[in-house]
């Protein structure tokens, strides 16, 4: 059986914008790590919803990442940090 080759769109580095940036940190960086640095952000501050840990409850920064929304689901989040990476 074949190894499957690392998906190199998901391991280019990313220009992140200015909202996504107070968050994680400056880029440019893969998805895959802007993804790392969010649920270590989100940890650290406490944002996961206690009852249902797929949903992450916004602070400041995040609302703006997240479009002005102050609670999102893990898949939902994905696809708004997606608008922020160039």
């Amino acid at each position: 059986m074949a190894k499957a080759k690392a998906n190199s769109a998901f391991m280019k580095p990313m220009k992140i914008s200015e909202a996504l940036a107070a968050v994680v940190g400056k880029g440019p960086m893969p998805r895959s790590e802007v993804v790392k640095k969010l649920w270590v952000y989100i940890k650290k501050s406490n944002l996961q919803d206690p009852k249902n840990k797929r949903n992450i409850n916004a602070d400041a920064p995040l609302k703006v990442v997240f479009g002005g929304k102050k609670v999102v689901n893990m898949f939902e989040m994905t696809k708004l940090v997606s608008k922020h990476l160039s």
